[in-house]
């Protein structure tokens, strides 16, 4: 397990320690320590739930459906190649039905995940982009990014969604428990976590163009097409498809896609010169 891979899992048991302490808190504040024991054991049983149904209740939460080998035999077979050099175990793989071309990935670990694709995104014509995408995708897979962000994600989300059935108090529950959902996102998840998979993407591809050619095509994309989901789920996709104003602006933790492609693209610094020649 590499060094990503590690703090991942060292990140995911600390958010686990701070449900705890928090169910303890809240027990000893209705009662005494006895109360705050009962309450630290709710507070890991809930945990250990959330982490067991995290990635089926986003998966859910933005209307994907589970896509049969059946029906598109060719992108399971793409998927099951790209994993086997992943060195992670086939995910199951999603659609979703309507968006900008997108891809995101959610899972327990490297043999229990899932990924998602818009079928915008399985109908571009352009193989080695959607190959780039998913090579993305199962790098957050390998690197164990989606055992933390699937969890703080969920949580996030939960949070927003409590703050819209408050009725006359909407306003003020999403004034205080979004910046909350918001902050611990940005407290458990690295805006780096991107750039590893970018890089551990193209080492799986074996070129980084392919990547940078289609996070270029998504962010233009995402500008021509509207996608509806809830903001604090932004961290789950491959690029931020959020307009980064209001509520949205406060769940951005993608890197800037210029950044990401300047950094897929010096991976290989001679490509100017070879594209020249040809």
């Amino acid at each position: 397990m590499g060094t990503a891979a590690l703090w991942n899992v060292v990140k995911a048991w600390l958010l686990l320690l701070v449900f705890v302490a928090l169910f303890a808190l809240l027990g000893y504040a209705i009662g005494d320590f006895r109360l705050a024991w009962v309450f630290a054991f709710g507070g890991m049983l809930f945990g250990l739930g959330t982490y067991v149904v995290a990635d089926r209740a986003l998966l859910g939460m933005i209307g994907a459906r589970e896509l049969p080998e059946t029906e598109n035999r060719d992108l399971h077979a793409t998927v099951a190649r790209l994993a086997r050099r992943a060195g992670v175990g086939k995910p199951r793989v999603y659609v979703i039905p309507k968006g900008p071309p997108l891809a995101l990935s959610t899972g327990r670990g490297i043999h229990a995940s899932s990924i998602a694709l818009t079928a915008g995104l399985i109908a571009l014509p352009a193989p080695a982009e959607i190959e780039a995408l998913i090579a993305h995708e199962l790098a957050h897979v390998r690197r164990r990014d989606v055992v933390l962000q699937t969890a703080v994600v969920l949580v996030a989300a939960a949070l927003v969604d409590v703050s819209r059935i408050g009725g006359f108090l909407e306003r003020a529950l999403l004034f205080v428990l979004g910046p909350v959902a918001a902050a611990l996102e940005h407290l458990f998840l690295s805006p780096k976590r991107e750039l590893g998979a970018d890089k551990l993407a193209a080492d799986i591809c074996e070129s980084p163009h392919g990547l940078a050619d289609a996070l270029i095509r998504l962010e233009q994309a995402v500008e021509l097409v509207e996608f509806a989901a809830s903001p604090a789920t932004e961290p789950l996709y491959t690029i931020n498809p959020f307009e980064e104003q209001g509520l949205a602006g406060m769940f951005a933790s993608h890197p800037p896609v210029a950044d990401r492609v300047r950094k897929l693209r010096d991976l290989d610094p001679d490509w100017r010169e070879r594209l020249r020649a040809a």
